[in-house]
């Protein structure tokens, strides 16, 4: 065994080069993913269909040192998928890493929910992610030398919740499934699947959370009751397990949900 790494260990999450697609860019999430990858060296692609919030990204992404390229594709068939790769490889030549970062809830008690209200988030957040996965893997297969595939899970793809979301955990728990799944049946190829599973952290649509209202702190207080960090999530929580995955540190770390949730999932 090679000790190499020892002289340089912070060379294991060096992905200056690479080449990165993240879908759902212009969200939450993905935005972050972008500006994560893009500060630590990587080309990034960005997909999704809002084309003024993606060019937004693409100049944080381009003021950190990257190079970008757009596509205003969202992965919700298998010819955009085909598509978003192509662009990528036209571009820089090559795809290293997938951040499926695209999703989408819709919250209703499951009696008053609508059957196509169901049928709309599990295809947001599984058969994208299938799809995807799939179009990227079959490049990075051609290309002979690995990848990462870096999928959205949730703690609610572990865990129940009572407010109206039997899609969304029925959804992310497929995602868990296709992570798995995927980690055995490419195990020996040199791609690792994974897949990224926070609990609430700071975004526009969780902004209310962090507030000082007397709404804010009940909800607060009842949820960080389950948070043995005691605190909800920060961005820069995230930033570290992303570049885990999509760096060469997790090369014998696949078919895994690394939970970014401040213990949540533990209790």
């Amino acid at each position: 065994m090679s000790e190499a790494f020892l002289k340089n260990p912070l060379g294991l999450f060096d992905i200056k080069g690479k080449t990165a697609i993240i879908t759902g860019a212009s969200g939450a999430f993905g935005a972050l993913s972008a500006k994560v990858l893009a500060g630590a060296g990587a080309n990034v692609v960005l997909a999704g269909s809002k084309v003024d919030e993606l060019k937004k990204v693409a100049a944080e992404c381009e003021a950190l040192g990257a190079k970008s390229e757009i596509v205003a594709l969202r992965p919700s068939s298998e010819e955009n998928c085909d598509k978003i790769v192509k662009a990528a490889v036209a571009k820089f030549g090559k795809l290293d890493i997938l951040v499926v970062a695209s999703g989408l809830n819709k919250v209703a008690k499951i009696v008053d929910q609508k059957p196509e209200d169901f049928l709309d988030v599990m295809d947001a957040n599984v058969t994208q992610s299938w799809l995807m996965a799939r179009a990227a893997g079959r490049q990075m297969l051609a290309q002979g030398h690995g990848g990462k595939v870096i999928l959205t899970s949730s703690a609610r793809g572990l865990l129940g919740h009572p407010a109206g979301y039997s899609a969304y955990c029925a959804s992310k728990s497929a995602v868990d499934g296709i992570t798995k799944a995927l980690g055995c049946e490419w195990g020996e190829t040199g791609i690792t699947v994974n897949a990224l599973g926070p609990t609430v952290f700071r975004s526009p649509l969780t902004a209310w959370m962090y507030e000082d209202t007397e709404r804010a702190q009940t909800v607060r207080k009842g949820f960080l009751a389950r948070v043995p960090k005691g605190r909800l999530g920060e961005p820069e929580d995230l930033a570290g397990p992303l570049l885990f995955l999509a760096s060469k540190a997790s090369d014998f770390y696949t078919g895994h949900i690394l939970y970014a949730d401040g213990g949540y999932t533990a209790g």
